[in-house]
């Protein structure tokens, strides 16, 4: 049996990742995260997949993750490494294309404006915020105790899905920033719809995953985000898969699992 990993806002899944449950076809089971009565030594298998509260207590998830060990896909270390967004120096230093991205403490001098500060342990943009005065971008970076800055980039986001080490699909979505949350409070509202990722978005996504299959080794799932060309994230944690926007998408998922 595989548990399909979640959180108590979303005991029963997102409607995506219902998706993912109805191709496992009586196979897994939703699996709340930190509830004490889930005996996760039953699972075969246990994927990350709404686990989007952890924000606030990253240790206790992190705790959690070493605890299932080696059935967690993704693993243990790809999960600590993914839930905090410094890994981008990692990437950048690697030669890959990342949007240009500093780790301001508060008080520190900002980048130019308008920019866009974000937590560096966050989900789903909550608390990400664009900037034109920087007084205001000052005071949010010291809200956070330090905070990633990124240049603000006008245009949509290209996200990238890649289902055991290959391409699977893609969507296009709109800015985010400063729309509303969502009825459970862990991510903003989103505008999304299927894509034909660019020959120059694959080659980049592609260079990606390559490296991130590398340094950690077969990966189940992992989504690259990728905004005017350069890498904005990289998913490995606990990603949208968007599997209802491809469809067979969550027959192959089901199918690897």
């Amino acid at each position: 049996m595989i548990a399909l990993a979640t959180c108590r806002a979303l005991p029963d899944l997102d409607p995506d990742d219902r998706l993912l449950l109805g191709a496992l076809d009586g196979r897994a089971v939703p699996a709340v995260w930190d509830d004490p009565e889930v005996d996760w030594d039953a699972f075969e298998l246990v994927v990350v997949r709404n686990t989007w509260d952890y924000v606030d207590r990253r240790e206790a998830f992190l705790a959690w993750a070493d605890r299932v060990g080696a059935r967690l896909r993704n693993p243990p270390d790809v999960v600590r490494w993914s839930t905090d967004k410094r890994y981008l120096t990692e990437l950048a230093a690697a030669g890959l294309p990342v949007l240009e991205t500093a780790f301001v403490a508060a008080g520190e001098p900002l980048p130019a404006l308008p920019l866009v500060v974000k937590p560096a342990v966050g989900a789903g943009s909550i608390d990400a915020a664009r900037h034109d005065d920087e007084a205001a971008a000052a005071e949010h970076v010291a809200r956070l105790g330090g905070a990633l800055v990124q240049p603000y980039v006008e245009g949509d986001e290209t996200a990238l899905v890649y289902l055991a080490g290959a391409y699977s699909h893609a969507i296009r979505k709109g800015p985010v920033l400063g729309a509303p949350t969502d009825a459970t409070g862990l991510y903003l509202a989103e505008e999304i719809a299927p894509a034909e990722p660019t020959r120059a978005e694959r080659e980049v996504a592609d260079r990606v995953m390559a490296w991130a299959t590398e340094r950690f080794g077969a990966l189940l799932y992992g989504r690259v985000d990728l905004l005017g060309g350069a890498v904005l994230e990289l998913e490995l944690a606990e990603p949208s898969l968007f599997l209802a926007q491809a469809p067979g998408a969550a027959e192959r998922l089901a199918a690897v699992l």
